[in-house]
């Protein structure tokens, strides 16, 4: 089998920083990145590198991830919290591969399942994800989401005062 042209191994909390470009609505800073991907590893990354082990290139596609668990399964599983692969390499497998290493670790962690969000209006990830894939649209779910002052005003439930 030839060689793709790229491949896979686990992020430094160097390479995150150089492929995860700050923009403005972004908060994650090269600090944040070390201290919640490296020191505490809340999240693990795969990045996928034009070239070989031996002579690599850039950094083309990202696989974030974390571990969450099911009560109905009572195993645990994978959330994909980004994946993105450069418009460059998409369409050379590059998304396949990232996605080949995710199950990698699931099978490795006996995760019974990755679960990931993408936007009603990506129809080509949708079709990618559906069809080449075989993922199944958890469309009777509805993702909910607290930030910030939202977080703080949950003080208010809190059974002492801690």
């Amino acid at each position: 089998m030839a060689s793709p042209g790229y491949f896979i191994r686990p992020a430094t909390v160097e390479d995150v920083a150089t492929y995860e470009k700050a923009a403005d609505s972004v908060k994650a800073t090269p600090e944040l990145y070390r201290k919640t991907l490296f020191e505490t590893p809340y999240a693990h990354t795969l990045l996928a590198f034009a070239g070989s082990p031996d002579a690599p290139g850039k950094a083309i596609g990202l696989a974030m991830y974390f571990f969450n668990f099911s009560t109905w399964t009572g195993k645990p599983g994978i959330y994909l919290e980004d994946l993105f692969v450069d418009p460059e390499f998409r369409g050379k497998g590059v998304g396949k591969a990232l996605f080949a290493e995710l199950g990698k670790v699931a099978e490795e962690k006996d995760c019974a399942r990755i679960d990931w969000q993408v936007l009603k209006w990506n129809q080509p990830s949708i079709e990618f994800y559906e069809k080449t894939l075989g993922a199944t649209a958890m469309s009777e779910w509805l993702g909910m989401r607290l930030e910030g002052s939202q977080i703080q005003n949950l003080r208010k439930f809190r059974l002492t005062s801690s």
